[in-house]
């Protein structure tokens, strides 16, 4: 599970919440918050 704050690197993750999908596009990028619920936790999908 990852964080909000959290540079997981590259790829997609989807909100615990609501199931939205973001792309993180370069490692050193950091984690938002969802978009859409605001939630702070993520589950890496590639």
């Amino acid at each position: 599970m990852y964080k909000t704050g959290d540079k997981p690197g590259k790829g997609e993750y989807q909100c615990y919440n609501c199931r939205t999908v973001i792309r993180v596009e370069k490692d050193e990028d950091a984690l938002p918050p969802c978009p859409k619920c605001g939630c702070e936790k993520f589950i890496k999908l590639n």
